[in-house]
C-alpha cells in the first residue's frame, strides 16, 4: 500500500459498479469505489497485459473520460503514465473514479461489447491501487436492457449473481465476465460443478457435451491427483468465425466456429480445445515457471518455459481425447503426424530455439509478419513433440512403470502444492530424469536449447511405429512461396526460407502476373509443366511497377508424414504403446 499520512493505514475498501449505457456502441462506464484511504494521492494502473497471453497489448488505449470526485466534488486527476492515473485525494478517506471503456475487439483475450452481449476480460477493465494488488474488491454488474445472466467463476455475494467479489487482484485478473443471454449447460464431476456458458447460438448437442466433457475432466484430474476447484466455468463464444482459448485459474474462455459442432471433425477439435485449456487449470495455473508468479501487471514477464507450459498442454490435449476413446487410435496418430509435419516444415524452427521461442513471445509469437515462419519455432508445436520424446522416454526406459504423467503429478505436489511456488528450468528437467531413470542432458542440448533437427523416427520406433512421408520420391518444382488470390489476381504473401523464390528475389506482396509470358490467374496451376532445374522468367508488378524476374525452380522440399505400425513390433514396442495410446 502506499505510504500513510498522519496515522497508521486501515484497511481499504474497493468496489467497483460497471454499467452498459451504451452498449450498442461498445462501451462500458465503471465507477470505482475506495473508502479508507490515508493518502495524500493514490496511483490507479491498468494492466498492460494480461496473463496467458504474451502480448503487451496496451489496454489503457481503451479507456477514456476518467474523472475523480470526494463527496460529490472534483478532486485533481492526471495521467502520469500511459497506464497510470493519480489522483490527489487531498486527505481525503473515500473517492470515487469515473471512466469509460470502449470494447470492440473480439477474441478470447480481450472484453467485446454489443448490444447481445457483454464479455468483460478484467485486465482491460480494471483499474487498480497501486500497491494493493493483494486487496478484496466488489464488482457489481448493472446489466444492459433484456440481459438476465452473469457467467463467472468470481463468487458471488449474499447470493446475488450480478454482485460478485474477488480476494485480490490476481483472482480479479484471471476471472473473465460474460454478461447477456447465454445458454446454460450444468453438470458435476466428482464434487467439483461445472458450467458452460454458451454465447452466440451454435448447432451444439447439450446432452452429448453433458456426457463427453466429464470423461475428459475425469481422466486431466487423475494424473494430478485431485481437481483444486469447487466450481469450474467454461465461457464459450460462438462467432461466424471463432477461434482461439485462454485458461484462467477457475475458468477459460473458448472461441468457437457456431457449426462446427456439426460434424465429426468439428466436434473433435472442440473437444481437444475444451482438454487443452482445462488442462492448464493445473499446469500454467498452479504449476508453472517460477516467473509466471507473481505477476508484474506493468511489464513483460519472461520464462524460457512456455514450451513446457503450452506445449505440453498441447500434447495432452490430444492424448487425453485419446484416452476417453472419443478419439479413435488412427485419429491421435493423424494429429500427430499432423504436428510433426509442421515442425519439419517450418524453416524457423533451423532458426529459433525452443527456449528462444519462449523467452521472444512478447515480441514474436504475438506479433508475427511475413517472414515469421522464416525466424521462429512455435513452442506449442515442437514443445508437443518433446513432450512426446518425455512420455516415450519415460514408458520405455521404466518398463511401462512410469510415464509423463508421474511427472506432472510429483510437479505439481512437490511444487505448486509443497513449495508454493513456480519450477525452474532446472528443476523441471530433474524431474523428467527422475522417472526416466538417465539424463536427458543430449535431449535438451539439441532440441530445448540447440536447433538440431528432431529424430521423429528414433522416438516413434520406441512404440513400434515408423513415419511414412507421402510427399516422398516426388519430382514436384516449387517456388517457395505462399499466395492469396483476389478478383484473378496472385499476390505474394510469404517467401520460405531457402527457396527459389528466397534465393532469386520474389518478395512478398508481389503480384505474380505472368510465368514465361503465359498470364497466371491462380497459384496452383502456374507451375503446370514445369520440373526442379527448370529457369523461368517470373512476370510481377512490385509498387505498381513491372518487372521479371529469372528464378531457377528448385524441387519442392515439404513433407507429409503419415504414422504406421512397423511390421513386426517387439513385446517391449508393444508394451510402451499399450502405456502410451491406453489400449486395452
Amino acid at each position: 500500500m502506499s505510504i500513510a499520512i498522519g496515522k497508521p493505514a486501515s484497511p481499504v475498501n474497493i468496489s467497483y459498479t460497471v454499467t452498459f449505457p451504451e452498449a450498442q456502441a461498445h462501451y462500458s462506464e465503471v465507477e470505482m469505489s475506495l473508502t479508507g484511504l490515508h493518502q495524500p494521492f493514490v496511483d490507479l494502473k491498468m494492466p498492460v497485459w494480461t496473463p496467458g497471453s504474451y502480448l503487451v497489448r496496451e489496454f489503457s488505449k481503451n479507456v477514456e473520460s476518467f474523472t475523480a470526485e470526494s463527496k460529490g466534488k472534483a478532486i485533481p486527476s492526471i495521467k502520469i503514465r500511459k497506464n497510470i492515473w493519480r489522483v490527489t485525494t487531498n486527505n481525503a478517506t473515500a473517492i470515487k473514479v469515473h471512466y469509460k471503456v470502449y470494447a470492440f475487439e473480439w477474441s478470447v483475450r480481450t472484453s467485446f461489447i454489443d448490444a447481445s452481449y457483454g464479455f468483460l476480460s478484467c485486465t482491460s477493465m480494471f483499474m487498480y491501487p497501486d500497491g494493493m494488488l493483494h486487496h478484496a474488491s466488489t464488482i457489481q454488474i448493472v446489466p444492459y436492457k433484456g440481459w438476465s445472466k452473469v457467467s463467472t467463476s468470481l463468487e458471488m455475494v449474499n447470493g446475488d449473481p450480478f454482485t460478485r467479489t474477488a480476494p485480490d487482484y490476481d483472482i480479479l485478473f484471471d476471472s473473465p465476465i460474460l454478461v447477456g443471454n447465454q445458454d446454460m449447460i450444468d453438470f458435476d464431476v466428482n464434487g467439483v460443478h461445472y458450467q458452460m456458458a454458451m454465447n452466440g447460438g451454435g448447432n451444439y448437442d447439450k446432452e452429448r457435451l453433458k456426457k463427453d466433457l466429464p470423461k475428459i475432466i475425469e481422466h486431466e484430474t487423475a494424473i494430478y491427483g485431485e481437481n483444486p476447484n469447487k466450481h469450474y466455468v467454461f465461457i464459450v463464444l460462438n462467432a461466424s468465425r471463432g477461434g482461439g482459448g485462454l485458461e484462467h485459474l477457475s475458468s477459460c474462455v473458448l472461441g468457437v466456429s457456431r457449426d462446427n459442432y456439426g460434424t465429426e471433425r468439428g466436434y473433435q477439435g472442440f473437444l481437444t480445445l475444451v482438454a487443452h485449456e482445462h488442462f492448464h487449470l493445473w499446469n500454467v495455473k498452479r504449476l508453472r515457471p517460477i516467473a509466471l508468479g507473481p505477476f508484474d501487471y506493468d511489464n513483460e514477464n519472461y520464462t524460457t518455459d512456455l514450451w513446457i507450459a503450452e506445449g505440453f498442454t498441447a500434447y495432452y490435449q490430444e492424448i487425453i481425447v485419446r484416452r476417453t476413446e472419443l478419439y479413435p487410435v488412427q485419429s491421435y496418430l493423424d494429429a500427430l503426424a499432423a504436428d510433426i509435419s509442421y515442425v519439419a516444415n517450418t524453416p524457423g524452427a533451423k532458426v529459433q530455439s525452443l527456449a528462444e521461442s519462449s523467452f521472444d513471445a512478447w515480441i514474436k509469437l504475438y506479433r508475427p509478419n511475413e517472414n515469421t515462419s522464416n525466424v521462429t519455432a512455435s513452442y506449442y508445436n515442437k514443445g508437443s513433440i518433446l513432450a512426446l520424446i518425455f512420455d516415450l522416454e519415460i514408458i520405455n526406459d521404466s518398463h511401462g512403470k512410469y510415464s509423463l504423467d508421474d511427472v506432472m503429478h510429483y510437479m505439481y505436489h512437490t511444487y505448486y502444492k509443497g513449495k508454493k511456488r513456480g519450477y525452474t528450468d532446472k528443476e523441471f528437467k530433474a524431474a523428467v530424469e527422475k522417472f526416466a531413470g538417465r539424463s536427458m542432458d543430449d535431449v535438451y542440448k539439441k532440441y530445448v536449447y540447440g536447433i538440431d533437427g528432431i529424430d521423429f523416427e528414433k522416438y516413434l520406433n520406441l512404440a513400434g511405429y515408423h513415419l511414412t512421408d507421402e510427399f516422398a520420391g516426388n519430382d514436384d518444382p516449387a517456388l517457395g512461396i505462399a499466395t492469396s488470390t483476389a478478383g484473378g489476381k496472385v499476390f505474394v504473401t510469404s517467401v520460405a526460407r531457402n527457396s527459389a523464390a528466397w534465393i532469386d528475389g520474389i518478395n512478398v506482396n508481389d503480384e505474380i502476373t505472368a510465368i514465361d509470358t503465359i498470364k497466371v490467374t491462380d497459384a496452383v496451376t502456374m507451375l503446370n509443366g514445369k520440373k526442379p532445374g527448370d529457369k523461368i522468367n517470373v512476370s510481377v508488378i512490385r509498387d505498381g511497377l513491372p518487372q521479371t524476374l529469372p528464378i531457377t525452380l528448385l524441387k519442392k522440399t515439404q513433407v507429409k508424414y503419415k504414422i504406421d505400425t512397423i511390421a513386426q513390433p517387439t513385446g517391449q514396442q508393444l508394451l510402451v504403446r499399450k502405456k502410451w495410446l491406453s489400449l486395452q
